[in-house]
């Protein structure tokens, strides 16, 4: 009966190590997700700026793209939205 307590014990190590590892690897590729976002989001900002600055009359003339929307107004578009 104690051998069977004993492999109980080493079977949970084993899975709780096995746990921690899977773990720490989701962790790691969650931050660079993170990162890559951040990213995306600072090089969008940068490339409207840009274009913004290169044709400001063809985007005045146009309008706001929604007119319930104050221009210069920017909307936050979560990840979770988005669809491969």
């Amino acid at each position: 009966m104690l051998t069977l307590y004993w492999l109980l014990t080493g079977v949970s190590l084993l899975l709780a190590t096995a746990a921690l590892l899977q773990v720490r690897r989701v962790s790691k590729r969650l931050e660079r997700l993170t990162e890559s976002y951040w990213q995306l989001r600072y090089e969008h900002g940068q490339l409207r700026a840009r274009v913004t600055r290169l044709e400001p009359a063809d985007l005045a003339a146009q309008g706001p793209a929604h007119p319930d929307q104050p221009e210069g107004a920017t909307a936050f578009v979560p990840l979770s939205s988005l669809k491969r």
